[in-house]
């Protein structure tokens, strides 16, 4: 059986636990190897590398730094279908869906080249008579990423990159479920030129996560996950008094409004809501038909989701893979019976798919679809995190505004419609982070920030973009005045040593 270990200071590092964790193919259901599950001494063994680590690293000009990432960048793409097969083979989606999401965590890398332009301060000559001020942005120090299994390689990519960039050194505690595209990106920064100990991955537990908020040295924490973790994340970062960017979990809605093009607004809450498994943060998991467009709608969406292709992330052609582990696959069956229960009607049950042949013991659940369903419902308030659509009946605009606004979460947001007005009025009014207009999914780019309201992110700062930069350093100005010097005074004799 193969061991998965961490990676510090530039080389394989087994710790000293004897815990470890089954990691899975979610295809078939079979455990591909056990990963090392650190100890608090690894982790504060590793956060002391990372701090030695750091006194040379700040030091290092902007452009050097940026140059190490170009080469990160040019590996990425070389060695991206090896990554893209890691991602398959221990978290279960589909090869093209798992490539997508490798892109979006390298449009972060490309991003964090342009840092030295992106460090540069500002200055004011003459604040006061003869007196200058300025100000400069200079790293923290040792920072920490926390994520989840839904993206091996685009959510640690949303932190390390410009962390590093900005002159920090890092320790990535990747989900214990899927670590090992995290390692194989840990190398192929090592082979880019990065300084051994700048970046460091360590795998582990609620031990490992603790002993991360808790190290003194430790400036920083980012983390991504369900917003329980995250409020626990963020409250205990704050006790220790590090920096915290923490964002939780997400319910988001996408209005479709009686005008919309609805074979449009079909097809995007199709991936939206499907893709990845339902195993997104930015997951449609629930549609708003307004008006008298929900029958036609539902009938529609029906019909696709009848027709998802499930099978190994793998073969060729599949629209959906298996889900994570068989314990996350129990969770998302019981919210469908609890569904059942509630009194919503089931009109896609995926409960009983038939498995791909050769693989009957993977980790699948077909597409499920759910109409009528009430703001009261465990459904629609708790985020499911996998392939269930509800489909929620709004009389009109103002109360599929309402219906939104009033939900605890507040991560993401879509309407379809052809009407201006409606789209503007609701990208105003919402009270959701991040808004798609005719767009399913409305995931900023690199140079934008990504990030929720309300219960969706705790912390004042959303990831990347300037906001990362913002988190990732912290400002100095400096003010400053001279006296009158040689020149107000000058001489004409020869200088001696008297």
């Amino acid at each position: 059986m193969k061991t998965i270990e961490h990676f510090v200071n530039g080389k394989s590092f087994s710790g000293t636990s004897k815990r470890t964790s089954d990691v899975f193919n979610p295809a078939t259901g079979e455990v591909s190897a056990k990963v090392n599950l650190a100890t608090k001494k690894d982790v504060d063994d590793a956060v002391e590398i990372a701090s030695k680590a750091f006194i040379k690293w700040s030091q290092v000009p902007p452009l050097q730094r940026a140059r190490i990432l170009f080469k990160f960048k040019d590996l990425i793409e070389k060695n991206s279908d090896e990554l893209t097969k890691i991602i398959v083979s221990e978290h279960g989606k589909v090869y093209d869906d798992a490539k997508g999401s490798l892109t979006r965590g390298l449009e972060v890398v490309e991003f964090a080249c342009g840092i030295p332009h992106l460090l540069k301060g500002e200055f004011t000559e003459n604040v006061g008579t003869n007196v200058d001020s300025w100000s400069i942005r200079q790293p923290l120090g040792v920072c920490a990423g926390i994520t989840p299994f839904n993206f091996p390689a685009m959510v640690p990519m949303w932190m390390f990159p410009l962390a590093i960039a900005c002159g920090n050194t890092f320790i990535l505690k990747p989900s214990e479920k899927n670590p090992s595209c995290s390692l194989r990106l840990a190398e192929l920064l090592k082979e880019a030129g990065l300084p051994d100990g700048v970046f460091n991955v360590v795998n582990g537990d609620k031990e490992s996560v603790d002993a991360l908020l808790s190290n003194p040295n430790v400036s920083a924490i980012s983390f991504v996950g369900s917003t329980p973790i995250a409020k626990y994340i963020y409250e205990n970062a704050a006790k220790f008094e590090k920096r915290v960017q923490a964002l939780g979990g997400a319910k988001n809605h996408c209005v479709v409004m009686p005008d919309a093009d609805l074979d449009q607004a079909v097809v995007g809450l199709m991936g939206a809501a499907y893709g990845s498994a339902g195993e997104r943060c930015m997951a449609q998991s629930v549609a708003v038909a307004v008006g008298n467009i929900g029958d036609e709608l539902v009938s529609k969406l029906t019909k696709e989701v009848n027709n998802l292709k499930i099978g190994p992330g793998l073969d060729k052609g599949m629209d959906m893979g298996p889900l994570v582990t068989a314990q996350h696959l129990e969770k998302v069956t019981s919210y469908v019976d609890i569904g059942v229960k509630e009194g919503a009607k089931l009109i896609v049950d995926g409960r009983n798919i038939k498995k791909p042949q050769g693989h009957e013991k993977g980790f699948y659940l077909g597409g499920c679809l759910f109409d009528h369903v009430k703001e009261n419902m465990r459904i629609y308030k708790e985020e499911i995190f996998g392939p269930v659509l509800s489909v929620v009946r709004a009389k009109d605009f103002n109360e599929a505004v309402d219906l939104i606004n009033k939900h605890e979460f507040g991560n993401g947001v879509s309407i379809f419609t052809r009407d201006g007005d409606s789209a503007r009025t609701f990208s105003s009014h919402i009270k959701v982070g991040m808004v798609g207009i005719n767009i399913p999914i409305p995931v900023p780019m690199a140079f934008h920030s990504f990030g929720g309201w309300k219960r969706s992110l705790f912390g004042d700062q959303h990831v990347h973009g300037m906001e990362g930069v913002r988190f990732y350093t912290k400002l100095k100005t400096i003010t400053s005045r001279w006296p009158s010097g040689i020149k107000a005074n000058s001489s004409f004799t020869m200088p001696t040593m008297s």
